[in-house]
C-alpha cells in the first residue's frame, strides 16, 4: 500500500471524526445522562484517565483525532516533497508532528479545564476575616444562616457563632473560620 494513501486515510478519517464529533456531539451525547464513567469525572471527552478528577487525559478521542489528523496531513504534506517522499524520512516526521500537535491540544485543553473548572476550595479559604450579614438568626450553641458577597455574587451559608453565642437577624458579622460546610462567624 501506497504511503500517500496511508497519510490520506488517516488525515480523512481524523478530520471526520473531529467534525462529526462537534456536529453531533451534542445532539446525540450531551446532557441529560445520569451515568458516571470512572476516570473521567463522567465525561466521554476526557478519555481514560486513571483519576477521578475532571480534565483531559492523553488518550481522550479529542487528542488521539488530533493526533491522526496531523499525522495524515502533515505525512501527505512530506511526501509531496522529493527529499522527504521516503517512508523512512516521511514517517518518522509525521510521527513527530503529530505527537507535537496531540500534545499542543492537550496543553490547551487543560489549561481550558484548569480555568474553568477551578476548585472552590481557594475561594472559601479566602473567606476567613471577610464580613457576612445574619439572614436566619443563629440561636445559643445553634445553627443560623449567613450571607455574603465575593467576587460580586452573593451566597447564603449554614452558620454558627464562635462562642456559642445567639446572634440576630440582620446583624453584621465577621467569618473567623470554615470548616467543611459549616461557617463559624463572631458579631461585629
Amino acid at each position: 500500500m501506497d504511503a500517500f494513501l496511508i497519510y490520506l486515510i488517516c488525515f480523512g478519517v481524523g478530520l471526520l471524526f473531529t467534525i462529526c464529533s462537534a456536529l453531533f456531539g451534542h445532539i446525540f451525547g450531551g446532557g441529560g445522562h445520569d451515568g458516571h464513567i470512572d476516570g473521567s469525572g463522567g465525561h466521554a471527552e476526557a478519555g481514560v484517565d486513571a483519576s477521578d478528577m475532571p480534565g483531559v487525559s492523553v488518550l481522550s478521542p479529542t487528542v488521539v483525532a488530533s493526533f491522526v489528523t496531523a499525522f495524515g496531513g502533515i505525512g501527505m504534506i512530506l511526501h509531496q516533497i522529493p527529499a522527504t517522499k521516503p517512508v523512512y524520512i516521511s514517517g518518522p516526521l509525521s510521527l513527530l508532528g503529530g505527537f507535537a500537535m496531540g500534545c499542543s491540544v492537550l496543553w490547551l485543553l487543560r489549561q481550558l479545564f484548569r480555568s474553568t473548572q477551578s476548585s472552590s476550595e481557594s475561594k472559601v479559604a479566602s473567606l476567613v476575616g471577610q464580613p457576612a450579614m445574619i439572614i436566619t438568626p443563629i440561636p445559643g450553641n445553634g445553627v443560623g444562616e449567613i450571607a455574603y458577597v465575593q467576587s460580586g455574587t452573593r451566597y447564603t451559608a449554614p452558620a454558627r457563632e464562635e462562642h456559642g453565642v445567639a446572634v440576630a437577624n440582620g446583624q453584621p458579622v465577621r467569618i473567623t473560620r470554615v470548616v467543611a460546610s459549616q461557617f463559624f462567624v463572631t458579631a461585629v
